[in-house]
């Protein structure tokens, strides 16, 4: 059997930007309907393109504001982190927040006729048919306010991961992150010690996974059976910078948020 090829993971986006040697990541932003993350403007800043999925416009318009308590001018600060597009089925925008930000210039793009497919997954093909092909092979999709509120729509964020596993997609809240790690890869995922960590997961999604192990970690896996009804890793440790994974099947990697100032 051919060795599976190994995929590098790094929260380098909960950092300020810089300009190294190494190639970029290309950095799509998507807002949903839930409070902003409290580093919503450094995504914003990583971000080439920025979109909100319908409600998530009425969270941009509300909550941006509140992110910059030592500016006074709201509308200053709302003209400034204007999205790029508006996606959806438009049953959440608020009137005068559409209103708003199609005077500035934003696209709106009305999806209420399709039903079948959420906001995220409109969001997110939006994204991809709208980068090159050389952008794909780098392109991470930042999706903020995507965990919280109802289960079933967290539920339904964790599904659009696994409806799009070939493409990195980091869901985010203000108290942690989750990605897919597809099982037909090895995955090394470098550590951000002063932004994440220390607790974290490993969650089998989908199927079973018959054999997963790792390294880095205070409780590893050495060729480990998960499945719901048996074992899952729940509140592991980091325990330095590189964690590898290597699994038969996909798995769901969360990590804890530390607070940023």
């Amino acid at each position: 059997m051919a060795e599976k090829l190994p995929m590098t993971h790094s929260s380098s986006f909960l950092l300020p930007p810089t300009i190294n040697g190494s190639p970029p990541m290309t950095y799509a932003l998507i807002i949903l309907n839930q409070r902003l993350p409290r580093f919503s403007p450094l995504l914003w800043e990583h971000a080439r393109i920025r979109l909100c999925a319908d409600g998530g416009a009425n969270r941009l318009f509300d909550n941006m504001p509140e992110l910059f308590p030592l500016e006074r001018d709201v509308s200053v600060i709302r003209e400034r982190y204007k999205p790029d597009v508006i996606k959806g089925d438009m049953d959440s925008i608020r009137p005068d927040v559409l209103d708003f930000y199609k005077k500035l210039g934003t696209k709106i793009v009305d999806n209420s006729d399709d039903q079948d497919t959420t906001d995220l997954h409109k969001c997110i093909t939006y994204v991809l048919d709208s980068v090159t092909v050389d952008e794909k092979s780098n392109l991470c999709i930042l999706v903020a306010g995507a965990l919280g509120g109802r289960f079933d729509h967290e539920m339904g964020n964790v599904n659009t991961l696994c409806c799009f596993s070939t493409t990195r997609i980091v869901l985010l809240s203000d108290d942690c992150l989750i990605q897919l790690l597809p099982g037909t890869w090895n995955h090394e995922i470098n550590v951000l010690s002063s932004v994440e960590g220390p607790h974290c997961g490993l969650i089998p999604i989908g199927a079973p996974s018959g054999s997963s192990t790792t390294t880095g970690l205070q409780w590893n896996l050495d060729n480990t059976e998960m499945r719901f009804g048996g074992l899952v890793s729940t509140s592991n440790v980091v325990t330095g910078e590189t964690v590898t994974v290597r699994s038969d099947s996909d798995l769901l990697w969360t990590i804890s948020l530390k607070k940023l100032t």
